[in-house]
């Protein structure tokens, strides 16, 4: 098996042009109608982005041809299905499978464009919700421009974690790393599926047990962290291999997604519209939740004293762990995210919240990319907004459930914020750029 894989590796160093190939072509295929229902494609893009990390395509490019292979799969679904309207139950698999195309669109008519967001992270629906969205003559500018956002999700998605563990093969880790890794990952992974479990279960203890999953997570991690060197000091080196310069940018934007500054501005505006809106609990809990992690992110900096890593050419002066912009990121989209599912399904709240953290990981990993953090300050930051938003949830539901916000409401919420967001992350962003030059 190992001199099988060798070849592969020397195959695909030698020739990168068949591994790009396959790449592009399993993930159209996976999103491609009906037969993405039948291909496991989550399984091969994962094996293909493991053996491009331990290649010589890059982190970019293999992002860039799942990205296409992804869109040019929901291009080709929409337009089948836009030519052929009520012929499509008639099509192979969906004539003995009827459910499926029912189930997709109830899911469409009942969200539109969000169906396609989420949707997308649903593998029956992912190939067939494009087909649905041209059936039912859904606008194709509409269509294409969120097709264009949710098939860069579902890339980064899908693709990077493969692709870091072919890089970390690549490296040959130093003993110790890989049980480090596993014990961290396994205790993470398990608290993460019995919270999922708890929720989807519909148990009115879901809260309690995902505030005391991630609780003992949390502390086990702060009694730990100093003997997490080599994990930390391996993942910090590996991070820097996929620098780029278009990259730096893309992750200095999204590091100032969690700048003290901007968070305080945005959790600003959400609870003043939430109090414009009389929607008291929902205001209630999310000045708590924020607040708190805000506090208790700033108590424990002083606590643990951690000094930060010392590569940038102007290093920050204020303590490491827990990460400050991890805390405050997950603290506010877990807000968002709870309050956008309130009064869904539960399979559909899970999906909110993974939705909503897209972000939030986004600015958990920058700040590692950038050398402002160890791995463990970004997981102790995430921690620590779990068991705060968890808690407070809890005691805010305690009598009667957080009322869902109206349509109306969102609309108004949502662009105000993405104005916000774009307002701060656009002002003075070559000082910001130059704060994170090494």
């Amino acid at each position: 098996m190992n001199d099988f894989l060798q070849t592969v590796l020397i195959v695909s160093n030698n020739s990168p042009y068949w591994l790009g190939t396959a790449i592009f072509i399993t993930a159209f295929l996976e999103c491609l109608a009906l037969v993405g229902i039948v291909l496991p494609g989550v399984v091969l893009m994962f094996g293909l982005a493991v053996i491009a990390g331990s290649s010589s395509l890059g982190l970019p490019t293999v992002l860039l041809l799942a990205w296409l292979g992804g869109l040019c799969g929901d291009v080709i679904s929409y337009a089948l299905g836009y030519r052929l309207q009520h012929k499509v139950p008639q099509l192979p698999l969906l004539r003995s499978h009827r459910h499926w195309l029912v189930s997709a669109e109830i899911h469409f008519e009942r969200y539109g464009i969000l169906s396609l967001l989420l949707g997308r992270f649903i593998g029956p629906l992912r190939p067939l919700l494009p087909l649905v969205a041209g059936m039912l003559s859904m606008p194709f500018t509409r269509f294409i421009t969120v097709s264009i956002f949710a098939a860069a999700g579902w890339a980064i998605a899908y693709i990077m974690p493969g692709w870091l563990v072919g890089a970390a093969f690549e490296l040959n880790p130093p003993p110790g790393f890989w049980l480090q890794a596993s014990w961290l990952g396994g205790s993470l992974g398990l608290c993460a599926v019995l919270s999922i479990f708890s929720c989807l279960r519909g148990w009115r203890s879901s809260s309690l047990v995902s505030a005391g999953l991630s609780t003992i997570a949390l502390f086990t991690l702060m009694l730990s962290w100093q003997h997490l060197s080599i994990f930390d000091l391996y993942l910090h080196d590996l991070s820097q291999l996929i620098r780029t310069p278009w990259l730096d940018h893309a992750m200095v934007v999204m590091t100032r997604l969690g700048d003290f500054s901007t968070q305080l501005t945005v959790s600003v505006i959400l609870c003043a519209l939430l109090l414009l809106f009389r929607q008291f609990q929902a205001l209630i809990f999310a000045g708590s939740t924020l607040l708190t992690a805000a506090v208790s992110n700033y108590l424990f900096k002083h606590f643990f004293e951690r000094v930060r890593p010392s590569l940038l050419l102007e290093p920050l002066q204020s303590f490491s762990f827990p990460s400050g912009h991890s805390a405050s990121g997950f603290a506010f989209f877990l807000v968002l995210g709870i309050l956008a599912s309130r009064q869904q399904p539960q399979r559909w709240r899970v999906l909110w919240l993974f939705i909503a953290l897209v972000p939030a990981v986004g600015i958990a990993l920058s700040r590692v990319y950038l050398t402002a953090h160890w791995p463990t300050d970004i997981l102790a930051g995430a921690l620590l907004a779990c068991v705060i938003c968890a808690i407070s949830l809890m005691l805010v539901q305690s009598r009667q459930p957080i009322p869902a916000l109206r349509k109306q409401q969102w609309q108004t919420i949502i662009p105000m914020l993405l104005l916000t967001f774009t307002v701060l992350l656009s002002w003075n962003l070559p000082a910001a750029l130059q704060m994170y030059a090494h």
